[in-house]
């Protein structure tokens, strides 16, 4: 398990939770507006051990309500589900970040109750997807996980990290479509930061944002814009 570190609170994360956040090591995507780039290669040694990040939830679990488990992606890690049964044996509920490309791993973890909340990132529309990620991916097992999560009882919701140079009103809408009415669907703006791989990208003016907002509220109730400034 290649771990490269917690925040030891997060209140925003996992919604209604006081949280900690687990950050895995290493990603199958090379999304160039990435926020956490640094997490992507995978490296031969974990900044931290299992157990010490284990150690430390233990100590707090009586403060804490969940864990998320973000990264990089999770499921690309072979044994986050004994990761996820130690945490669940402490008594604490688990969210986890995913970009949908491991479906079988996602119905699992599902399917044994070792996951309450999964946040699913939907990079792009098909034609889209791998200029957006950066790699040649199989989009069935996008839209695999997308059924996965629609057919749970769990909590879930979907996202979309709004790049100009990747996305328009067309594709925003074509990913309404694709999730449902009856999902949360959020959209989040492309922010700079130094852990981003292209520097050259940009976000939509609030102005901009809110349009599309507005136009894709009236047939998409459950779409939200997640922290605009």
């Amino acid at each position: 398990m290649k771990i490269a570190g917690i925040q030891k609170v997060t209140l925003l994360d996992f919604p209604g939770k006081v949280a900690c956040m687990i950050f895995t090591q290493g990603c199958n995507l090379c999304c160039p507006f990435c926020q956490n780039s640094s997490l992507i290669p995978t490296k031969e040694k974990s900044n931290m051990t299992v157990d010490e990040v284990l150690d430390y939830l233990n100590l707090r679990k009586k403060i804490l309500d969940g864990i998320v488990i973000t990264g990089g992606e999770p499921l690309v890690q072979k044994d986050i589900k004994d990761l996820l049964r130690n945490i669940k044996e402490l008594g604490l509920l688990i969210k986890i970040d995913t970009n949908g490309t491991y479906p079988l791993i996602l119905k699992e973890i599902i399917e044994e109750g070792l996951v309450d909340y999964v946040a699913m990132d939907i990079k792009n529309v098909d034609s889209k997807y791998m200029m957006t990620v950066g790699k040649k991916i199989n989009i069935d097992n996008i839209k695999k996980s997308i059924d996965i999560l629609k057919s749970s009882k769990i909590d879930y919701e979907f996202r979309t990290t709004l790049v100009k140079e990747f996305h328009n009103f067309e594709d925003i809408k074509k990913i309404c479509e694709l999730v449902g009415k009856d999902s949360k669907y959020y959209l989040q703006n492309f922010e700079d930061s130094s852990d981003v791989i292209n520097h050259n990208l940009h976000g939509f003016t609030r102005g901009e944002l809110l349009l599309i907002y507005e136009n894709i509220k009236k047939n998409f109730p459950n779409v939200e814009i997640r922290a605009l400034s």
